[in-house]
């Protein structure tokens, strides 16, 4: 899971971020102790630490004094926002960009987007649950 070149306390960051918006990790539910990330993933406690840290800044996680850190209520709602941002920095707003180069209109890219769809494996869940979101 470590990946080369990436601060290894953002990746801890993300795989907890991940199991959030997953829904593997619910509102209130308690989060893995920074001791058990560090065991899990081989690495210092400390790193560990700054990645949950970064989450607790964030308001996705919450400290309960003497138990340990949980997540905090609206966390996955405030993550999937921020991946939307992303995933429309990253990928939409090129997407665009090209489309005007080749002189696509919202239609065209509509239906482009459709039509693959339409032909990718698992279409009808994946498309129906983005929808929903």
């Amino acid at each position: 899971m470590i990946e080369e070149g990436k601060p290894l306390f953002l990746q801890i960051a993300e795989s907890v971020e991940d199991a959030i918006v997953d829904g593997s990790l619910r509102e209130e539910d308690q989060a893995p102790s920074t001791n058990e990330l560090a065991a899990f993933h081989r690495i210092n406690p400390a790193t560990a630490a700054k990645g949950v840290n970064m989450l607790v800044d964030k308001g996705v996680l919450y400290k309960r004094r003497g138990v340990g850190m949980f997540v905090a209520p609206g966390a996955r709602e405030v993550l999937l926002s921020e991946r939307r941002t992303a995933f429309a920095d990253r990928f939409v707003e090129p997407l665009l960009a090209e489309a005007r180069r080749l002189g696509l209109g919202p239609e065209d890219i509509t239906h482009l987007i459709a039509d693959r769809a339409a032909h990718t494996p698992d279409a009808s869940t994946d498309t129906n649950e983005g929808a929903n979101q």
